[in-house]
């Protein structure tokens, strides 16, 4: 195995731990490892078939990242213009609470703004646990596409 093998490992590592964490965009990061990975065999390994497949996995991932809080909070009934005000506070908020930030951002958001168009405290704390229910859950989704690119890059080059 050469120096690229062991970088791209290194940043699927990565992508798995950016999953959880705010700021290190681990699907990102692991779609750039097997593109660096297979740039450096010079576009040999793994096969065409092995990178549309992890790069598809890699989307999906890089979907629930940057779309999970806000679909679940439109599912949850708030609007898309609740739901994009909370994508955007809770991002904000990320860099002055760090993780703790999204989830106050997103579910508090949601809920005032919600209570303040239809004054019903209890569907605003609804939409509002709908949205937190739904950032957690893409951190869920995004470590295991995330970990399930590391298991399938090393099967697809080393096998």
């Amino acid at each position: 195995m050469d120096l690229f093998f062991w970088i791209a490992i290194a940043l699927l590592v990565l992508g798995i731990v950016g999953s959880v964490l705010p700021l290190l965009p681990g699907a990102l990061l692991s779609v750039v490892a097997v593109l660096l990975y297979w740039w450096s065999t010079g576009f040999s390994d793994p096969g065409l078939l092995g990178v549309v497949g992890l790069l598809l996995v890699g989307l999906v991932a890089l979907a629930a990242d940057y779309g999970a809080g806000f679909v679940a909070a439109r599912v949850g009934g708030a609007s898309s213009r609740t739901s994009l005000l909370a994508a955007v506070v809770g991002f904000v908020l990320m860099f002055v609470l760090g993780p703790l930030g999204i989830f106050v951002g997103v579910a508090g958001t949601v809920f005032v703004v919600e209570y303040l168009e239809h004054e019903d405290a209890e569907q605003s704390g609804l939409r509002a646990l709908y949205a937190t229910v739904g950032v957690l859950a893409s951190s869920a989704v995004q470590v295991f596409l995330t970990f399930s690119m590391l298991v399938g890059f090393v099967l697809a080059v080393v096998f």
